[in-house]
């Protein structure tokens, strides 16, 4: 199969959480799913343009793009269709989806179910590990988005413009307020934890913010190898797969030729999920394309820990984060100190064209309300609910397709 040039395929995954309809508590229906499709225990159900699979733990089920989809338009009523579905099998257990990156009351120390078929050698082993029954575990539902890319002048443009951008991500993609029970003060909490979970062999995560590596053999040397050597004493067997195991915000995929980006938390409903998507996407597209001439420039400039250090403002502070730094703020033909939220605003300015009517809509509610965290915070706080209350009035909104 001919490998796609950049921007003529997209792969999309979205993690949903399996719960109760009455009481909202996890629940580990994921194999009763697949079962129930499959008559097997397969990880991976084909459903025509929507896949379905198993992640680490029993209750979160994948939907994802079966195979590259040639472009973004229509993707959020396939997903959409897909959640209908599954929700109307999961009716007969008194079960739903949940939307957003975290539970809000699940305990993952007393509840965490790691998933016991296929694969499961993977699991067990990092559950001995790292021990896998904690939030930045099996409390993480995100969005993926796959780019892919034909030759290394491509990797190169396209891992530039992606490391650029994730720093600023968590602002406009940010889902997860709250944990058990409790309003963390962090933004994108997900995150939080992410990048602190695999802490016993840091060199897995690095910054989250991937190194400025350029070329296949750059990147062989400089976080490949580093993560086999650091893994060795952990994975005898050598059961663990390089790619598997590099958990950066965006991790190069060469076996694919592709590029994932794993920083975005899961949104209430798939039309705002694609719209992040499609804004994403116009973003790198505009990068790529203002730094035509000056690839060096997109290159460098912020190290990796410049880069970082703006992440851990928007993690924490999401779309009120300052961002001061002027060589990073050049990159988007902006200037002075500025939010993340007007940073955002600048860039929709110069991509939004390039966005599906819907997608334009669902960015403009995101850029005027805040992101999907500070929107549920809002609920929590100023208009009195409870996380129950807010978290079902989400699964309506997965439901109808529509915003929070």
């Amino acid at each position: 199969m001919p490998k796609l040039h950049l921007f003529e395929g997209f792969g999309i995954e979205l993690e949903y959480m399996i719960v109760d309809k009455t009481t909202l508590e996890v629940l580990p229906l994921t194999e009763y799913l697949i079962y129930d499709e499959t008559q097997d225990y397969s990880a991976e159900v084909d459903h025509g343009a929507i896949a379905w699979s198993n992640e680490l733990v029993a209750h979160v089920i994948e939907l994802k793009t079966n195979g590259p989809a040639s472009s973004l338009t229509g993707l959020n009523e396939a997903f959409h269709k897909e959640v209908l579905y599954i929700n109307e099998k999961l009716a007969a257990k008194n079960a739903m989806l949940l939307p957003t990156a975290m539970h809000p009351f699940f305990v993952p120390e007393k509840e965490t179910i790691i998933w016991p078929h296929a694969y499961n050698e993977v699991y067990a082993l990092y559950d001995r590990i790292f021990n896998c029954k904690g939030h930045g575990w099996s409390n993480v539902q995100s969005m993926h988005i796959n780019f892919p890319f034909a030759n290394e002048e491509e990797f190169a443009k396209l891992h530039a413009a992606i490391r650029i951008i994730l720093p600023i991500l968590p602002a406009i993609a940010a889902s997860s307020p709250i944990i058990e029970g409790e309003i963390t003060g962090i933004v994108n909490t997900r995150l939080d934890y992410y990048q602190h979970n695999q802490k016993l062999i840091p060199i897995i995560t690095g910054l989250v913010i991937p190194e400025a590596v350029f070329s296949k053999e750059e990147y062989e040397n400089q976080i490949f190898k580093p993560i086999a050597d650091a893994i060795a004493p952990y994975d005898s067997e050598g059961v663990l797969d390089k790619h598997f195991l590099n958990s950066r915000g965006a991790i190069a995929r060469f076996d694919r030729g592709a590029v994932e980006i794993r920083v975005l938390d899961l949104q209430e409903c798939p039309q705002a999920d694609l719209a992040i998507a499609e804004l994403v996407t116009a973003t790198i597209k505009w990068l790529i394309q203002a730094h035509q001439n000056e690839m060096d420039l997109l290159k460098g400039g912020s190290s990796t820990t410049q880069l970082w250090s703006i992440l851990q403002d928007t993690i924490k502070d999401g779309s009120l984060a300052a961002i001061a730094d002027q060589v990073y703020l050049e990159r988007f033909k902006a200037e002075g100190l500025m939010s993340a939220k007007a940073l955002w605003g600048s860039i929709y300015n110069h991509v939004s064209s390039a966005l599906s009517k819907s997608a334009q809509a669902a960015v403009e509610h995101i850029l005027k309300q805040g992101n999907l965290s500070e929107r549920i915070t809002h609920s929590l706080e100023r208009m009195n609910t409870t996380p129950f209350e807010t978290y079902q009035k989400l699964a309506e909104c997965l439901q109808k397709n529509e915003q929070f």
